[in-house]
């Protein structure tokens, strides 16, 4: 390190402990209070995650405010005013809580850490650190619980099914190339993949084909795609870039996928997919960040920290430019009996069993009579690791018949596909637990509460604003789920009684939670992005801050004109004028940026 990053980061250090002692002075970050229907605490907002023990409903309203005379109550049930308030962890029995702008502080010091030392472990885990001693109010033996139980224990827990699916894809990428698939199609590809547009533009297409998952979506078309891309030499940067911008904006846009369940989940009953649906024209992130991917392959430039990781790549075969080499020793096996049938059928296999084990969790679901109802009440978290457990016992199986391997080697390959996937679970375990921190402060309420508040002065503006604010939520928290989890409610009460608006705060809403989740180092999607390209994780993340909010900044745009022509379009010709226009900008952008470029280079 440098002297001037000593510096740098001993300045950092300072600003962090001056902020957690001044956020200590101030009252922390979450407090709870009653709440009065009729507003006259201003800031307090409903704890939704009050639960009555007698009639299992959530509050409508809070109990009556002995300062105003409010007539609030917990649902229909009058037991609840007794007996709910005592049985929530969040609010402790106060039955609402506040959140502040404290409770942002942890990822926004985990963020620029790692931004700074360029090591993503310790800055995560710092973070992590400072909400916990936000959350025990500094108490040292709270603090060490806060991280321990709430953070790391409580993260492997929410995550296990996808530790374990990664486990199951890390040891089929090691059959695959043990077994000499991935040789095969090298040589295929070679033959039939003559440039560099091409290899980009054929990983592009496998993104959008693979739909279904965006964790599916990262490790596969890595795994399949890389030694193609690494043959025409497009940096790692690049495939990680891309695998990423085929994975959240296209599950977001595609009915039948654990993102449209997740998105359906918080709408009124039996609206959900009807809203997604409506939803899909205006999510102007998503669909522009496809027509911008497409545009500068074709375009062949680049720009930011991405344009030398290409030139590098292309002029001297460097494919990570900077950083350690996020690739594990792989045994690639290169013989004549070699087909790239070995590589295809292992994946049409994984593929298969993936989306039947996700069908097959969702008709669990009490009440599930068709397809797209499986679909929308599936968990990912469950279906993912059955799909990979069939699908690995299917491919030792064919492997072994076909005599590509002998059990021997096929059990060799277990430990060599995990170790491939410890750092992706390293990284996915702090991010999640710093989620977790992040949430047991309050950011939702305090997120709610502003959003409520500035409701009625922002008017046709606030599709544009609703968007900022869910990009930054989705940016500090790293999950885009959970940011369209907080929001959509909000969205919908704000809306309520303009169907036409309450659609495009909705794509608004969702296209942000991608726009913050495809940008932010601790999302889960961009870690699976750099495991499936094998690149190091901050060279991904500062390669494709760049690209993402020039997209973002295009899409903020997009939310004022839709949200003006609203008062003036129909629904449906809103749509095709919005979207045309912002296809316009997205390519004309595009074509400035690359005649800048050009310039600077000359």
């Amino acid at each position: 390190m440098t002297k001037t990053k000593k510096i740098i980061l001993a300045v950092a250090v300072v600003i962090i402990i001056a902020l957690l002692v001044v956020a200590k002075l101030t009252g922390g970050a979450m407090g709870t209070s009653f709440a009065c229907p009729d507003g006259c605490n201003e800031g307090w907002v409903e704890c939704s995650d009050c639960i009555c023990e007698v009639c299992e409903a959530k509050a409508e309203a809070m109990p009556t405010c002995e300062e105003c005379g409010g007539d609030g109550h917990y649902s229909d049930c009058y037991t609840c005013r007794d007996t709910f308030k005592v049985h929530c962890d969040t609010c402790g029995g106060e039955a609402s809580v506040t959140g502040s702008l404290w409770a942002l502080l942890p990822p926004i010091i985990a963020i620029g850490l790692a931004l700074i030392t360029k090591e993503v472990y310790s800055s995560l885990f710092v973070g992590i650190v400072s909400g916990a001693i936000l959350y025990s109010d500094f108490s040292f033996t709270g603090t060490v619980d806060a991280v321990i139980s709430d953070g790391l224990i409580s993260a492997v827990m929410d995550t296990a099914g996808v530790f374990i699916f990664l486990v199951e894809l890390g040891i089929v990428v090691a059959l695959i190339n043990r077994a000499g698939g991935s040789a095969a199609f090298g040589r295929w590809a070679q033959k039939h993949i003559k440039t560099r547009v091409g290899a980009q533009l054929a990983t592009f297409a496998l993104g959008v084909l693979i739909f279904v998952d965006d964790y599916f979506n990262c490790l596969t078309v890595g795994s399949v795609m890389r030694p193609v891309t690494d043959s025409k030499r497009v940096s790692r940067s690049k495939l990680a870039y891309i695998i990423d911008a085929t994975a959240a904006p296209i599950c977001m846009i595609a009915p039948i996928s654990s993102w449209a369940a997740a998105v359906s989940s918080h709408v009124e009953e039996g609206q959900g997919l009807t809203y997604f649906i409506k939803a899909i024209p205006f999510n102007f992130y998503s669909l522009l960040t496809i027509v911008f991917v497409v545009g500068i392959i074709l375009m062949k430039f680049d720009y930011g920290p991405m344009k030398l990781h290409e030139f590098n790549a292309i002029e001297h075969g460097d494919l990570y430019t900077v950083g350690d080499k996020n690739e594990v020793s792989e045994d690639i096996a290169s013989t004549a009996k070699n087909s790239i049938l070995d590589l295809i059928l292992p994946v049409v296999i994984l593929i298969a069993s993936c989306i039947g084990a996700l069908i097959y969790v969702g008709y669990q679901t009490d009440g599930v009579t068709n397809l797209i109802d499986a679909f929308a009440n599936t968990d990912a978290t469950v279906g993912l690791p059955w799909g990979g457990l069939i699908a690995l016992v299917l491919i030792i199986a064919y492997l072994l018949v076909r005599r590509c391997l002998n059990f021997k080697d096929t059990m060799a390959c277990v430990p060599q596909g995990f170790i491939a996937m410890v750092p992706a679970i390293l990284i996915l375990t702090f991010a999640t637990a710093l989620k977790n921190m992040t949430s047991a402060l309050g950011a939702k309420y305090y997120i709610g509460d502003l959003m409520s508040n500035s409701a009625e002065a922002l008017g046709l503006f606030l599709p544009a604003i609703i968007f900022l604010v869910a990009c930054v939520l989705a940016f500090a928290t790293g999950t885009s789920w959970g940011t369209f989890g907080i929001l959509i409610p909000i969205v919908t009460a704000i809306f309520e009684g303009n169907p036409e608006l309450l659609v495009i705060g909705m794509s608004a809403c969702l296209a942000g939670a991608v726009c913050g989740d495809h940008c932010s180092p601790i999302s889960d999607t961009t870690i699976m992005s750099s495991a499936g390209g094998q690149c190091n994780h901050l060279n991904h993340v500062s390669t494709q801050i760049p690209y993402a909010v020039t997209v973002a900044v295009i899409s903020f745009v997009m939310f004022i004109i839709a949200g003006a022509l609203s008062a003036v379009l129909g629904f449906a010709v809103n749509a095709v004028v919005s979207l045309a226009i912002g296809i316009v900008l997205t390519v004309g952008t595009l074509l400035v940026i690359k005649l800048i470029t050009r310039k600077k280079a000359n």
